[in-house]
């Protein structure tokens, strides 16, 4: 489903959240480019895309 530098996102992210960092803006801004170019480049479908969104950059549950 994603290459190996968005799993190291989703990684860094999960991280990041876990340790309260400063810049976890830049992180979810990372993952969200990551996941546009996944639904971009066709390797995640719409509804994956609005999955992730949800979860990962408006976190919701």
């Amino acid at each position: 489903m994603f290459t190996k530098l968005s799993r190291r996102r989703f990684k860094k992210l999960k991280e990041g959240i876990k340790n309260n960092v400063s810049y976890l803006d830049c992180l979810i801004n990372e993952l969200q480019g990551s996941i546009n170019s996944a639904f971009i480049d066709g390797d995640i479908t719409e509804k994956q895309c609005d999955y992730l969104y949800k979860k990962y950059i408006r976190m919701e549950e």
